[in-house]
């Protein structure tokens, strides 16, 4: 079995020059929770997640960890000026870029098992040998696939 036996070809990404409010729009939209983040060439630069979105709107300066903690701790005027803030920024600042995990079309399935429970990882990249993105796998997929193709046999 290879990844594109079960890949989701029908990608929906954001561009690294995109804002986090356009973000945002489409995870909510498409009812996801990350994205591949490509460059205008299609070439896979990063991903990046609701997670990731969290994380640039906790406050620097305190320990807290929960979103909905965080707007507690702030005035709310002071809260929304933060939040506009952070949706005004580029995917690019937020975005994970290091340690980006990827797999190729032919890869065989146990490569994505293998990443997605190694690294916790909900979402990876399928790219081509050109590095564009041409698809994306989660976890979802991988149990959907299982569920089936072997379980179903």
């Amino acid at each position: 079995m290879e990844i594109r036996d079960f890949m989701i070809y029908d990608v929906i990404q954001v561009k690294k020059d995109e804002t986090v409010r356009e973000l945002l729009r489409k995870l909510v939209k498409n009812k996801i929770g990350g994205v591949p983040v490509v460059d205008d060439q299609n070439n896979l630069v990063g991903m990046v997640s609701d997670g990731d979105v969290i994380r640039a709107l906790s406050p620097k300066e305190q320990t807290v960890i929960d979103f909905y903690s965080m707007v507690l701790l702030l005035e709310k005027q002071q809260a929304k000026e933060s939040i506009m803030k952070v949706m005004n920024e580029t995917v690019e600042k937020i975005m994970t870029n290091r340690k980006l995990f990827y797999v190729y079309p032919d890869d065989p399935f146990e490569k994505a098992l293998k990443i997605l429970s190694r690294h916790h990882y909900k979402k990876i990249p399928v790219i081509n040998r050109a590095g564009r993105v041409v698809g994306v796998i989660s976890r979802g997929d991988v149990i959907r696939f299982i569920n089936q193709n072997i379980l179903d046999q």
